[in-house]
């Protein structure tokens, strides 16, 4: 299937590919190809089980990256692992934080490349938006994102990696589910997660596992643009909660601003949600609706709205995104007084429906800004980038 963006980012078979420097990352590996990576580096069968799952415990439950450091390993085997592996964690470029407490980092790739996540504190939880490629294959026209070229998915070690910072930035060594600032996962940021979907399951299953992180797949959303043929999968494989990015209700103005739609329409978007693996009452699917002055903020869009999730018949709610402006931005945003009527029309029709506070928005951390390249582009380039991709969708 060919896949929108300046890449086809075609899934294949991991490899144990070295660094620039010539060592193997441990951090993303699953256990078993854990235990690979130290029996083709000539450590006997059964001393690299043994070594593995005392690797595991220091990497995912200690968050620890220095083989000294790992007491209960031979000091005569730490210099040969380090000779040989790293665990690795992103280059931070740059840190900001928010007048509101939201923080973001630019980070850094080991061949060069830059991505974004954002940390978003509440009250009551702590939530990491996590990115899964460099750049975006997609291009909503209100995401600011999606006026990058894609440039390559994320290893599994580059996603779950972004988790590992953010608890090394928040103290919270060694893992333990009680008292974490950092409670809660979204696959909200850099890129389309479906069409990187092997490295994000992969990610996903070792920020769930029992013996390492252990964050419940309950707390953990993964948000899709509607790459229909990947959902279902997504819910059999990975099975955390499913958000939606729907953003219309009429195929002319979903067109528009959600191009994937003229691949996979609404209906058939739709369904596939009625079909996602899991979904009841008590794990609702989350519709994400970008609100747009004069584009998809009328009475009428809200009364199909819920007339389309009660066709379909949906465990569903509804997260109202007051649109956040950047340079160059097609859009406005719906004044409060418009988005408070939208909201109420699908409450009367007995569907949750919260308008997001926007957070983190001086330091462009806010829902649908992050873009790593420093260089403006003109309304010109910005339409011409939305044609290209336009026209890999086929």
């Amino acid at each position: 299937m060919p896949i929108p963006g300046h890449i086809d980012p075609v899934p294949v078979e991991r490899t144990l590919a070295p660094r620039s420097d010539g060592r193997i990352d441990l951090l993303g590996l699953t256990k078993h190809d854990l235990r690979m990576a130290l029996e083709t580096s000539q450590l006997e069968p059964k001393q690299a089980k043994l070594r593995a799952k005392q690797l595991w415990h220091w990497i995912y439950n200690r968050g620890v990256t220095d083989f000294e450091l790992m007491t209960d390993i031979s000091k005569t085997l730490r210099p040969w692992l380090a000779q040989r592996f790293v665990i690795s964690r992103p280059e931070v470029v740059t840190a900001q934080v928010s007048t509101d407490g939201t923080r973001k980092w630019l980070l850094r790739s080991d061949d060069g490349q830059d991505y974004e996540m954002v940390f978003i504190p509440d009250a009551d939880r702590g939530t990491l938006c996590v990115s899964s490629q460099v750049g975006c294959t997609l291009n909503c026209r209100f995401c600011h994102t999606g006026t990058m070229r894609l440039v390559r998915n994320l290893t599994a070690g580059e996603i779950v990696g972004q988790v590992m910072l953010a608890r090394d930035a928040l103290g919270e060594w060694p893992s333990q589910p009680e008292g974490r600032m950092l409670t809660n996962i979204v696959m909200m940021g850099m890129g389309e997660p479906l069409y990187n979907f092997e490295n994000v399951r992969d990610a996903l299953r070792l920020v769930m596992d029992g013996d390492g992180l252990a964050l419940s797949k309950r707390r953990i959303t993964l948000s899709t643009s509607g790459v229909v043929p990947m959902m279902a999968r997504a819910g059999e494989e990975i099975g955390v909660n499913l958000a939606v990015s729907l953003h219309a209700v009429t195929k002319e103005v979903r067109d528009e601003i959600v191009p994937l739609n003229r691949k996979y329409g609404i209906e058939e978007l739709l369904q596939a949600c009625a079909d996602y693996p899991g979904a009841n009452n008590a794990r609702r699917i989350t519709f994400e609706y970008v609100m747009l002055k004069d584009k998809n903020d009328s009475d009428a869009d809200a009364r199909e709205l819920v007339r389309l999730i009660r066709q379909y018949r949906l465990p569903a709610k509804v997260n109202l995104i007051p649109f956040n402006p950047w340079p160059g931005a097609p859009y406005e945003c719906s004044a409060p007084e418009r988005i408070k009527a939208f909201s109420n029309i699908i409450f009367e029709g007995g569907i949750s429906a919260p308008t997001r506070t926007p957070r983190g928005r001086d330091i462009d951390a806010a829902c649908g800004q992050l873009k790593t390249a420093a260089e403006r582009k003109s309304r010109a380039e910005l339409d011409r980038l939305a044609e290209e991709k336009l026209a890999a969708l086929g």
